[in-house]
């Protein structure tokens, strides 16, 4: 075991910390093979946002570290300013320069020239939000509807195609976010992403556990082609989202447009899930009615029963096979930002879950081209 120590990160170790981090090491894991304590490393991680500071890096015409070493040792030795120069081969202009800049012949040290050198390199460049507050205002009030950077980027390209002003990185947000010395953004914003973290950090994967066996279940590979390639709307996918293990709700999302109804359910039984499935869907018109396709949850039980009332086939995905409909595991992550884990569910009301689906149905998506589920919907039923 290493002794944990509290002296400043070298240069080595700090490029070792932000290298484990990059790779999905844990803090608690970088703490061990660095020797620190954890609580030390937390914290560096959380001053700078999660984002590794830029390297240093050094122009080729730039005087290097070991160069001003020799300049030193040159002085000490008495060395004239031409004749270190042609030991360097470097111009004598060069070293002269070098030389008055940081204390004279008699003052000069390797040490504090080099250090006086990297801070002058320094060029901090101003965030592009805090160069517009025009910017700055439209990303807030976006971030505060509960928009993610990537959907709000994607939205101001599109809203404002010829300005580039007005044009901003996911990026660029995260970091004003994150990093809260910029001074951009305000923190409290941080509490509107999905995510709730504090920091950039790598996605984790998610095991995924098998479900139960439906008896005479259609397999997703006999799914019609056009719910394949998304050509046609009324395909839906679906799943219960789960709070505590007693309280769920329904999920259904269009394929074609992302479309989400959320619909009010007591338990995950199959005699609760059916009718309260049926009257979702039966609220749709005609043509948004061809097929859904659920996991193997033991609530479909029923499924004959729900194909005969809505006339709407459904179709099952292949045991542990979650990402066969991607697109609702999808839309269950972004409802996790209003509906976490471990939550009651139960407490929301059907005009609750509404508002919620509404929100998401108005904010734009990477894959609709950053158009809302509900402009692409109307599209299509025009």
């Amino acid at each position: 075991m290493r002794i944990r120590t509290n002296k400043p990160f070298s240069a080595s170790e700090t490029h070792d910390l932000w290298a484990r981090w990059r790779s999905g090491e844990s803090a608690t894991q970088i703490a061990s093979a660095l020797g620190r304590w954890i609580p030390v490393v937390w914290q560096r991680l959380l001053r700078a946002g999660g984002f590794a500071p830029r390297e240093h890096t050094r122009h080729p015409q730039h005087l290097s570290e070991g160069e001003r070493e020799e300049i030193s040792r040159g002085l000490a030795r008495k060395m004239g300013v031409r004749e270190i120069a042609r030991a360097l081969g470097r111009c004598p202009s060069t070293i002269s320069r070098e030389i008055r800049r940081n204390g004279g012949t008699a003052c000069y040290r390797s040490t504090c020239a080099e250090q006086r050198a990297r801070e002058n390199a320094k060029r901090p460049k101003v965030c592009k939000l805090a160069g517009s507050p025009s910017l700055q205002r439209a990303v807030a009030k976006q971030l505060s509807h509960d928009w993610s950077p990537e959907q709000i980027s994607g939205w101001l390209r599109r809203t404002y195609p010829g300005d580039s002003s007005m044009h901003v990185s996911p990026e660029t947000i995260y970091r004003s976010l994150f990093v809260q010395t910029r001074g951009v953004l305000k923190a409290e914003l941080r509490d509107h992403l999905r995510s709730q973290q504090r920091m950039r950090v790598g996605q984790a994967n998610r095991s995924q556990k098998p479900k139960g066996q439906i008896r005479e279940a259609v397999s997703i590979r006999e799914r019609p082609a056009e719910a394949e390639d998304r050509a046609v709307p009324g395909h839906w996918e679906g799943d219960l989202l789960m709070g505590t293990p007693s309280s769920c709700i329904i999920t259904l999302v269009e394929r074609a447009t992302r479309f989400v109804i959320l619909g009010k359910v007591d338990s995950k039984t199959t005699d609760d899930v059916i009718p309260a499935l049926i009257k979702s869907i039966q609220r749709l018109p005609a043509e948004l009615r061809r097929s859904l396709t659920w996991d193997r949850g033991v609530e479909l039980v029923a499924h004959k029963e729900f194909s005969v009332a809505t006339d709407v086939a459904v179709y099952f995905c292949d045991p542990a096979s979650p990402w066969q409909r991607g697109t609702n595991e999808n839309t269950n992550g972004l409802l996790r930002q209003y509906l976490p884990n471990g939550i009651d569910i139960s407490k929301y009301s059907q005009a609750e879950l509404n508002v919620i689906a509404k929100k998401l149905n108005q904010r734009p998506r990477k894959t609709l081209d950053f158009a809302s589920p509900a402009e692409a919907l109307n599209q299509l039923l025009q």
